[in-house]
């Protein structure tokens, strides 16, 4: 069973056809918007402050999402796909990007619209991804434009997982 944790006077609002996979935890202010999937094991923080995604966001297991006190709230654009294990911190995320497994994007971050966050990276505090853009590496630097073909894939990925979705809530038609 998810855990949907009312918190502070908020209570997560999730759009039509959000699938929560049991063992994941979102709590507090927390918006998403419609198909949406948070997977096992997933935390989805808005203890201290709001988080907000667009449709079809995938957060996939392990992955943490979270923000600084009076300071940061995270905003998640559409289409956008957050990797395992991946942990995203008070930043913002424009529509189509990939964070790769295992990544970190830091407060005050900004990621592109069509950009990758390649697995592993690390995203420092107040980066500036250029749409398109591929970041990796420790700390995270542009290593080249996304290629065309990997652009096509972002806006796949993501509705692969409403897909995915669809399967465990039984509407897989």
């Amino acid at each position: 069973m998810s855990n949907l944790i009312p918190l502070r006077s908020h209570t997560p609002e999730l759009g039509n056809g959000t699938w929560l996979a049991p063992g994941c935890s979102v709590i507090g202010q927390v918006f998403t918007g419609t198909q949406c999937s948070i997977w096992f094991s997933a935390v989805v923080r808005g203890d201290v402050c709001a988080i907000r995604m667009g449709d079809r966001v995938n957060v996939q297991d392990g992955a943490v999402l979270h923000g600084t006190f009076e300071k940061t709230d995270l905003i998640i654009g559409s289409d956008v796909s957050i990797g395992h294990n991946a942990t995203v911190h008070g930043c913002t995320l424009e529509d189509g990007v990939l964070i790769g497994m295992g990544a970190v994007v830091l407060d005050g971050a900004r990621v592109g619209k069509g950009a990758v966050v390649a697995a592993g990276a690390v995203v420092l505090q107040g980066s500036q991804v250029g749409p398109g853009e591929l970041w990796a590496g420790v700390p995270a630097v542009k290593v080249k434009d996304v290629p065309e073909a990997m652009s096509a894939m972002l806006v796949e990925t993501a509705k692969r997982y409403v897909e995915y979705a669809a399967w465990y809530i039984g509407n897989d038609s």
